[in-house]
């Protein structure tokens, strides 16, 4: 028969070695994620198609989905970590749709609390933009749109259409690497570039 003392040590030991274990989990998989998403503000740096960024799309939705619910009509995983194959900055991007533009400054405070921070419309009339992560380390980017504006369409048909055109994404994956290794520490430039092919196949997406 075992003794108290011993009995407790082993109990404590059966609850305490899991619970380690489990938090230990989480903790680990806070800090890859942290690696597998994150980018310091202006530079340019282009990852491989990663699945994990859909399931990190996926979790952020559900954060984002109760501050937001009563203004969004839609919320969308954009950009290239949303496109199968696609190569990407590490930064999830998402789009809210909302009915009013106004909605988005009504949003500041309550995404503040979610660590994201609001740069107004960034260069890019209508529409608010967030970013997460601090200038170090940028994880995500939140756009909110006025849902089916002229943005908000062109962000979704440009998606659309990779996804369905692997051809297109090789070629958009060489210009971003062209572009990557030319303005490795100026993303304006860098996202510039881009512009003329974006809107060549949006226009022949319509």
């Amino acid at each position: 028969m075992l003794s108290f003392p011993l009995f407790r040590h082993k109990l404590m030991g059966h609850f305490i070695m899991p619970l380690f274990i489990c938090i230990f989990g989480i903790e680990k998989a806070k800090y890859n994620n942290m690696k597998i998403i994150g980018l310091e503000n202006e530079k340019v740096k282009l990852s491989p198609y990663n699945p994990v960024w859909e399931k990190l799309y996926k979790k952020e939705e559900k954060i984002l989905i109760p501050v937001i619910e009563r203004y969004r009509l839609d919320i969308e995983h954009i950009g290239s970590t949303s496109i199968l194959g696609a190569k990407a900055k590490p930064i999830i991007d998402i789009a809210v749709g909302v009915k009013n533009l106004k909605d988005g400054e009504r949003l500041i405070k309550p995404l503040k609390k979610l660590g994201y921070e609001c740069k107004h419309d960034a260069s890019i009339e209508k529409r608010y933009f967030f970013t997460k992560g601090g200038e170090n380390h940028t994880t995500h980017h939140l756009h909110i749109v006025k849902f089916n504006s002229k943005l908000w369409k062109n962000q979704i048909i440009f998606r659309d259409y990779l996804r369905k055109n692997k051809k297109i994404v090789k070629k958009y994956n060489e210009l971003k690497e062209e572009l990557a290794e030319k303005y490795k520490n100026d993303r304006k430039k860098y996202v510039a570039g881009k512009d003329k092919f974006i809107k060549s196949i949006i226009k022949k997406a319509k």
